[in-house]
């Protein structure tokens, strides 16, 4: 074989468990189409995403966190609303906790995993590459490229997004509905400065996310994942800069003070996607092409994440033991491992999106009334807070010896 595992996608996903993979010593070949020069372009594209504390813990086992060091901005605190309404639940970890979590620039994230991909020794990265052929049978999997070369492991790992085409030829079903919303990415600079404090603002229209980035050369900022109505999100991304921080204002209230020089906006529908399973004969899924959810909660890439640190603590100790890396009862370990976490965490986010996302003055009440009821239970509370810094994804590992 010529390596332990194809990886087909080189995305944070996909980097990601090449290098806890290479941290171990197992070999990766990773194809990718993406052009680098695109991909890492200079300047902020308006994407960014909050990494759980957890998810953190593994970026710095792998030495990526060194490298992130003073790029991102930590979540110490999350304040959710019903609009701009009296009455909230704050979350504020106690003294000592450390901070939920912290925003990184997605492009700052791809930069550091790219670089660090190429200099990994057990790493073959191959990007403005796609596979054209791929051949999963009981002896391995054969991978032939476009470039003409053909590559074998014992594993083949779709980290291609939630548009899949090797779990659509694998005939994994997934379930997949859309919300009928959009959410508008990206970011602006403020008058105030934000404290390292997310707010989630919850409006018939849909959610108003706003996220804490680091300080730049021209002041204060702050990430932004705005939640519309379907039929309104073209009309959203149309709005000139001006008129689009006027809308920004609104629905902020004005907390933050004057709003100046916004990023490049994307738009993008909002679904729900879950596959029926995460692998099959020599495969594996891991990210989004596994399971996709609203960003409501902030983790979709965390869940991505932790498969990857349960893909490559499965993976190890499979070749430290000396097996194949394709052996289905390795694989369904994974399979049991992540399908309960990922079917957990995807259904109370459905159930969020659901009750916090319905127009109209009764939801509006049951909004308030969940914020309230929530503050009001320290444990329901500190649920809460346990997810959002991705320690409920532990939940499997303390389970290890009942899984295995």
């Amino acid at each position: 074989m010529d390596t332990d595992v194809i990886i087909l996608g080189g995305g944070l996903v996909g980097a990601t468990l090449a290098l806890a993979l290479d941290a171990h010593g197992l070999t990766s070949i990773v194809i990718d189409p993406a052009d680098p020069a695109v991909m890492l372009a200079p300047g902020f594209d308006g994407r960014a995403s909050a990494i759980a504390s957890a998810s953190g813990r593994m970026l710095d086992a792998i030495g990526i966190g060194a490298v992130l060091a003073g790029h991102g901005c930590a979540i110490r605190h999350i304040r959710v609303s019903d609009g701009l309404e009296p009455g909230k639940l704050d979350f504020r970890p106690d003294a000592g906790d450390g901070a939920l979590g912290t925003m990184y620039e997605n492009k700052r994230l791809r930069t550091a995993l790219f670089e660090a991909a190429s200099a990994a020794k057990h790493v073959d990265l191959r990007m403005q590459t796609r596979a054209v052929d791929v051949v999963r049978g009981p002896a391995g999997v054969t991978a032939t490229l476009d470039s003409g070369a053909t590559v074998t492991a014992p594993l083949l790992i779709a980290a291609e997004g939630r548009n899949s085409p090797t779990r659509e030829a694998a005939g994994i079903t997934v379930a997949r509905w859309q919300y009928d919303h959009a959410a508008i990415v990206g970011a602006f600079h403020h008058e105030y400065p934000h404290e390292d404090i997310a707010y989630e603002i919850f409006y018939p229209s849909g959610p108003f996310a706003l996220l804490p980035l680091p300080d730049d050369e021209i002041g204060h900022r702050s990430a932004i994942v705005w939640s519309v109505k379907g039929e309104d999100g073209p009309a959203m991304m149309k709005l000139g800069d001006r008129a689009f921080l006027a809308e920004a204002t609104k629905r902020m209230g004005g907390f933050l003070g004057e709003l100046t020089a916004p990023s490049p906006r994307a738009s993008y529908p909002l679904g729900f996607h879950h596959a029926a399973r995460v692998t099959a004969e020599r495969l594996v899924l891991v990210g989004d092409a596994a399971h996709g959810i609203h960003p409501i909660a902030g983790q979709g890439l965390n869940l991505g994440l932790r498969d990857v640190a349960t893909l490559a603590e499965v993976l190890v100790e499979g070749k430290r033991l000396g097996l194949d890396l394709g052996d289905p009862a390795l694989l369904d370990r994974y399979q049991r491992w992540r399908g309960l976490d990922t079917f957990m965490v995807a259904a109370a986010t459905d159930t969020l999106t659901r009750l916090f996302g319905i127009p109209g003055k009764t939801a509006s009440a049951v909004r308030r009334f969940g914020i309230g009821a929530v503050d009001k239970v320290p444990p329901l509370k500190n649920r809460f807070m346990a997810e959002a810094r991705g320690e409920t994804g532990t939940l499997p590992k303390l389970l290890q010896g009942l899984l295995v």
